[in-house]
């Protein structure tokens, strides 16, 4: 019943801002889970980050952290998604909307796994202090992405980077469950057998997210297309199609 409670208190979904996707996830991503969007490159993956990134910040004004491994950051692609920049010069009062939901959006650059970590340890050290002050609620965590920190750790025979791996991945769904965020990770694709396309960091990996998406987009365009891999309560194989 405490489970429950809390499910029903604290575990809302949040949208995406993209309507298509939260057809797809009923609603949009779902608090307390960590969610991976899987694709490869150029099917949007960022862009739907920087997309959920301004919607958070715009709708929920609720914190959200941005941990950037490969300067995919663009605060030009946030400020369009919320629809603040004109061709004009900025009214005054559009400019301040602007700033107050970009001031909701912390970015860190890392480009180890290590440096990760760091900044994961730090923001549970917040969250914590959030909770004791009242301070503003941080209801979203990227990391864009988690595969190109996780994979030069993963090569050689040793288990010590695989252990990294999962360890890291359930502090993750640690922090989301315990503090009630939505966690997005994203993860590229590798060649499988017969040159199939997959989804990197391999099978012990494929376990940690509660919700595996994947994203493919078609050339030359706009449209994309996201599936369900895997989802805590919903069928996977269920599809939608969307532009970005």
């Amino acid at each position: 019943m405490e489970l429950l409670e809390d499910v029903q208190q604290n575990k809302q979904v949040l949208s995406t801002g993209c309507e298509g996707i939260d057809m797809l996830l009923q609603g949009g991503l779902c608090v307390g889970h960590l969610t991976e969007l899987v694709g490869p490159s150029s099917s949007g993956k960022t862009q739907i980050c920087l997309k959920v990134a301004s919607r958070v910040a715009t709708r929920y004004m609720g914190g959200v952290v941005f941990i950037d491994t490969g300067n995919s950051f663009s605060p030009l692609r946030i400020a369009h998604f919320i629809n603040q920049i004109p061709d004009t010069i900025f009214k005054e009062v559009e400019q301040n909307i602007l700033e107050k939901v970009m001031s909701q959006i912390l970015c860190h650059s890392v480009f180890d796994i290590f440096a990760m970590l760091d900044v994961v340890h730090q923001l549970e050290y917040s969250l914590r202090s959030q909770v004791q002050t009242g301070a503003d609620q941080v209801r979203l965590l990227i990391v864009d992405s988690i595969s190109s920190l996780i994979t030069p750790i993963l090569g050689g025979s040793g288990p010590h980077g695989r252990a990294l791996m999962i360890s890291a991945g359930f502090l993750l769904k640690k922090l989301a469950h315990e503090h009630n965020l939505a966690v997005v990770v994203t993860n590229h694709m590798v060649g499988g057998e017969g040159g199939i396309l997959k989804p990197a960091l391999g099978e012990s990996w494929k376990s940690i997210p509660h919700v595996r998406l994947l994203l493919s987009r078609d050339p030359g365009s706009s449209i994309c297309h996201m599936s369900i891999l895997k989802h805590s309560y919903m069928a996977s194989g269920r599809a939608a199609r969307f532009m970005i």
